[in-house]
């Protein structure tokens, strides 16, 4: 998303989002409006555990937090019937750059691990696309 580059938040949250990091967003995520914390850049930031522990209740690392849990998201399995499907569209129709390697085992990569698995995975990502 685009985070206007305001001095006082690239001090708390790092550089500001440029276009290049979203380019492989279809369709783009890019906003103005700050409704939460800016997660460009929460890759690395916390552990793993942090990340499950907070999407399950966030009151349990951060007190006052007014976030939602999502206790679901460890019990919904991933079976990976589409996912190479999926890769092989973003590739053929937006130009993502997958391998043939990437998509033939992308069901085998997911299969098994759930969308707290997943959603945590997206997260560790942020703010690593450009250097």
């Amino acid at each position: 998303q685009m985070i206007r580059p305001f001095r006082a938040e690239t001090e708390r949250y790092g550089h500001y989002s440029v276009a290049g990091e979203s380019v492989w967003e279809h369709p783009f995520l890019w906003g103005s409006k700050r409704t939460g914390p800016d997660l460009a850049r929460v890759g690395g930031r916390y552990s793993d555990d942090w990340h499950r522990a907070h999407l399950i209740n966030p009151r349990d690392v951060v007190p006052e937090s007014n976030m939602p849990s999502f206790p679901w998201l460890e019990t919904n399995v991933l079976s990976g019937e589409l996912t190479g499907k999926k890769l092989a569209l973003f590739r053929d129709h937006f130009g993502v750059p997958y391998t043939d390697a990437d998509i033939q085992g992308a069901s085998e990569a997911v299969k098994g691990k759930t969308e707290l698995d997943a959603l945590v995975a997206y997260l560790q990502s942020l703010g690593h696309a450009l250097k």
